[in-house]
């Protein structure tokens, strides 16, 4: 019989945490155009704006450029890229199907106790945020390091080598990752309800693991990414992504 192999992920929810406030500060340049696609990335400057160390400056770019937000050119620099928004959606039905296959695995097999505490944690966390019934700039980055987490212990549960790499594959085109949350501030409002909706799939996700329910987990989580394609809609509609040269 095959034996499951169980592992933490490797990227921990702190491993980020100091840089936070200066990854936001730069998606933010790029949503709304101060940023535009092919531009480099000028770190002396960004560091001013932001009134940031330009040490965090600098170790925050490669962190963009693994979501997608940046590519690093020949001589070490960095620019803007750009993608369409089908391209975007298209990615993130991708990475639902890919932690479908691992919430499926995971549920079959039966995740070790230590994930499952995890996996509550990341609940607990999500819950604080929302339970103000409003967003504030700082919730951006906050729920950003727990969706994260939540999909990483999914994602690196298993231990599934070829599942981990499609999904970092995958994750090279702008907001599809995790943490690369993208809110549409002309109608937070409607923002708090998705991400609301959003986090209380996560709960129905933990739950079908815990049960054994593997071909609902996995439907649960290609669903889940119905409505991070909701938020990046929204976001779109409100041309809070015409930086990034989408088609409207």
């Amino acid at each position: 019989m095959l034996r499951m192999s169980f592992v933490a992920p490797s990227i921990g929810m702190k491993s980020t945490r100091r840089y936070s406030p200066v990854l936001v500060g730069i998606r933010d340049m790029v949503l709304h155009g101060d940023l535009a696609p092919g531009e480099r990335v000028r770190e002396y400057q960004l560091a001013r704006k932001l009134g940031a160390p330009h040490r965090h400056v600098r170790e925050s770019l490669p962190i963009l450029a693994q979501e997608g937000m940046l590519a690093q050119l020949e001589t070490r620099e960095y620019v803007v890229r750009a993608f369409t928004i089908q391209e975007i959606t298209d990615a993130i039905e991708v990475r639902g199907a890919l932690e479908g296959l691992a919430g499926r695995l995971l549920a079959e097999h039966g995740p070790p106790r230590w994930m499952i505490r995890a996996l509550h944690q990341c609940l607990l966390d999500g819950d604080t945020i929302l339970a103000k019934r409003h967003l504030v700039g700082a919730d951006e980055i906050h729920y950003g390091e727990m969706n994260r987490q939540f999909h990483s212990l999914i994602v690196h549960g298993p231990g599934s080598k070829a599942i981990i790499d499609a999904v970092e594959s995958n994750s090279r085109i702008p907001f599809v990752s995790p943490s690369a949350i993208a809110f549409a501030r002309i109608d937070l409002p409607r923002t708090h309800y998705l991400m609301k909706y959003a986090h209380a799939q996560h709960d129905a996700i933990i739950r079908a693991i815990e049960r054994g329910q593997g071909q609902r987990a996995a439907a649960l989580l290609c669903e889940h990414a119905y409505e991070t394609k909701a938020r990046v809609m929204l976001a779109h509609s409100t041309r809070h992504l015409i930086s990034l040269g989408l088609a409207f």
